[in-house]
């Protein structure tokens, strides 16, 4: 109870502050993350390649906020890696964890967040399952990335989305994009957050559109 009040009262302070960042998130120098290719650095996105990350998942969580259905996410994640998983085995904090976001069609409608914590490598070949988790396993994934900082609010989202879709516009990655979006409609984009919610300095957010360039090209 006093983590979500915690929480609460630390998005209230600090809504509102975004700015584009320009450097590896410093909490990748101190915790596992997982690792990628840099494929392009363009005006204001980049095009990375991860090869394979391995990630523990909540069911969807149906909430109208993003703040709220990542505050329940991230509190059932935070329980796994302390021990309440099928092993009692604790698993060492990662970096980032991800949001996965499926829009509602109106502004006062529900949408769909799974919210993940990356696997590290020593807990991959047997991951501790856990009841009401389940495991992603992701093959070679292209994800064009937009990076902001700040305390996420749920304006930032479509706001932030947006932006990173007009960077990519009329390049091969946004046709290739669209193509691999067309034939899988469950996640519109993709939350990265690379900091603890006791972080008040440097934090660093991105907004991931992910997508299988090899499948894209094939359509």
């Amino acid at each position: 109870m006093r983590l979500c009040l915690f929480l609460f009262l630390v998005s209230k302070l600090c809504n509102g502050y975004s700015t584009k960042l320009n450097f590896y998130p410093p909490t990748c120098q101190r915790i596992e993350c997982p690792n990628y290719d840099l494929i392009e650095s363009g005006k204001d996105y980049e095009i990375r390649r991860y090869s394979s990350p391995m990630w523990m998942s909540t069911a969807p969580i149906d909430d109208i906020s993003y703040v709220s259905a990542t505050r329940t996410g991230f509190l059932r994640l935070f329980d796994y890696i302390q021990g309440k998983n099928n092993y009692h085995e604790t698993v060492k904090m990662t970096a980032p964890v991800i949001i996965q976001v499926k829009p509602s069609d109106g502004p006062f409608c529900v949408s769909s967040f799974v919210v993940s914590f990356y696997v590290p490598k020593k807990n991959q070949p047997n991951p501790p399952p856990a009841e009401g988790l389940h495991l992603q396993k992701w093959g070679k994934t292209y994800v064009a990335v937009r990076q902001f900082s700040g305390f996420i609010t749920d304006d930032d989202l479509p706001r932030e989305a947006a932006a990173l879709s007009a960077s990519i516009a009329g390049t091969k990655w946004a046709a290739a994009i669209d193509k691999s979006h067309a034939a899988d409609n469950t996640t519109l984009y993709t939350v990265a957050g690379y900091n603890s919610p006791f972080e008040f300095k440097n934090r660093v957010n991105e907004i991931w559109f992910t997508f299988d360039l090899d499948k894209a090209l094939a359509i």
